[in-house]
C-alpha cells in the first residue's frame, strides 16, 4: 500500500488493520451510492494527511464485516481505536468532523 492511498480491507485484512493503538479511520461504502461517491475526496485528502491510517471497505463485497458493526446506512464511518469502534458517523460530515475524529 502506498503511504498516502487508501487501504482497501476485506475479511483478511480488517482485523490487523484496525487492532493498532493509534485512531485509524474506515469508510463503509458502495459504488453505486452517491453520498459514498461524494465523500470519495475528502477521504483520500485525509488519507494524505494521515497515511496508513484511512481506508475503505466496500460493503457488497464484504457484507460480513458490515454485519459486524450494524452498517444499515451508508456511507457511515467508524473511527477505531485498539480495535474497539471510538466515533461512529453515519451520513455526510463536514470535512473537518472526520480530521478531528481521526486526530483524537
Amino acid at each position: 500500500m502506498a503511504s498516502n492511498a487508501v487501504a482497501q480491507l476485506d475479511s483478511s485484512s480488517f482485523a490487523e488493520f484496525i487492532n493498532r493503538p493509534e485512531p485509524v479511520l474506515v469508510d463503509f461504502w458502495a459504488p453505486w451510492c452517491g453520498p459514498c461517491r461524494a465523500l470519495g475526496p475528502t477521504i483520500d485528502k485525509l488519507a494524505a494527511a494521515h497515511p496508513g491510517r484511512v481506508a475503505k471497505v466496500n460493503v457488497d463485497d464484504a457484507p460480513e464485516i458490515a454485519s459486524k458493526f450494524g452498517i444499515q446506512s451508508i456511507p457511515t464511518v467508524i473511527v477505531f481505536q485498539n480495535g474497539q469502534p471510538a466515533e461512529v458517523m453515519v451520513g455526510l460530515r463536514p470535512e473537518q468532523a472526520y480530521a478531528d475524529a481521526l486526530a483524537n
